[in-house]
């Protein structure tokens, strides 16, 4: 049970990757969120996904949760691993008739000091509930990292796609400005926001990329709500071709995108955990998010550059200038163009 955003899930594959390699078995995901499912399935070692939309709803308010509950039962008793830092969803446990005995849980096992996110889920995927009779750590664990693989059919649609915007046989640099609190309009969005980086700071990296990189197309990332932002850094940054698909881009499609794309620059965002996982380089903007904890790490190794600034000494984006973003760029190794189909 693993309930988390979507950079969240992208990391939980290195744990799904560790299980199924273990127990030769698919992993059934219990979560939440609209983006799991689209994200997840088909991905090697994935089983059943139950989704929940709000795990706070009272029980019985939720068909969601009833549902979840009800083919837990169907499923029967088994090693399970619970992987949540809140105790929201573990009543859903409990409900479904799992015992204690057969439950790992995260909470009790911390992060250690430096360690990573992928690293944390494969040491935990080692931990064997104690109905299994197993020790701890009985086995070493496989590589950290973040991975998707992208299907045919992703790459089909995302081929018919380029075509309709001419785009098929031209090499792209991808930049993903926003973030899930985009949506939030006007100074609130600011104010809640510890991802927002300057308009004009975007603009001017975006004209930078224009200039270095006259043979690519640039393509602005979001979802639907952060489609007014990027004509907003668009307008100022009045360079040619550069397409906004923000209004576009479900989840198979941007996954695809990324394994097709010579290069991102990004926020701390889950687009920057899918692009590490199909092996995009990248330049990403960090936060007051722990950098040692989620920075963006794929098992194919592309190069990532982390990129974080200080504000009265305190982490902050905005301590982030333009010119170390157009630095970090200048320097990273772009994908070639005979990649670009293949992931």
């Amino acid at each position: 049970m693993r309930c988390g955003a979507f950079g969240d899930m992208v990391l939980f594959t290195a744990m799904i990757r560790e299980l199924h390699a273990k127990f030769q078995c698919p992993v059934d995901i219990l979560t939440s969120g609209p983006w799991s499912e689209p994200l997840l399935r088909g991905q090697p070692g994935v089983g059943e996904i139950w989704t929940v939309r709000s795990r706070k709803t009272p029980y019985w308010l939720s068909a969601d949760q009833r549902r979840a509950v009800r083919r837990l039962r169907e499923r029967g008793v088994g090693p399970t691993w619970f992987c949540d830092g809140s105790d929201a969803a573990r009543p859903l446990l409990r409900r479904a008739g799992i015992p204690e005995e057969f439950i790992v849980d995260v909470r009790d096992h911390p992060l250690l000091a430096g360690e990573h996110a992928t690293q944390q889920w494969l040491r935990l995927a080692q931990i064997m509930p104690t109905a299994l009779g197993a020790a701890a750590g009985t086995a070493t664990p496989g590589v950290p990292g973040a991975c998707l693989q992208v299907s045919d059919r992703q790459r089909a649609d995302l081929q018919t796609w380029l075509q309709a915007r001419d785009l098929s046989a031209t090499p792209l640099v991808l930049v993903q400005i926003g973030n899930k609190r985009t949506m939030r309009r006007g100074p609130r969005r600011l104010a809640v926001n510890s991802k927002y980086w300057p308009n004009e700071r975007w603009a001017e990296v975006l004209r930078h990329v224009r200039r270095q990189c006259p043979g690519h197309a640039i393509v602005l990332l979001g979802t639907g709500p952060e489609f007014a932002l990027n004509q907003e850094v668009a307008a100022l940054a009045n360079v040619a071709r550069l397409h906004n698909g923000a209004d576009d881009l479900p989840i198979p499609r941007l996954v695809a995108l990324l394994a097709r794309g010579a290069g991102l620059i990004t926020v701390d965002s889950g687009p920057a955990h899918a692009a590490a996982a199909v092996g995009c380089p990248m330049v990403v903007l960090f936060g007051k998010a722990s950098t040692s904890l989620y920075r963006p790490w794929g098992v194919v190794g592309a190069p990532v550059t982390v990129l974080s600034g200080l504000i009265a000494g305190e982490p902050d984006m905005l301590g982030i200038d333009t010119s170390a973003v157009i630095a970090a760029w200048s320097a990273l190794q772009l994908r070639a163009p005979d990649v670009h189909a293949r992931s």
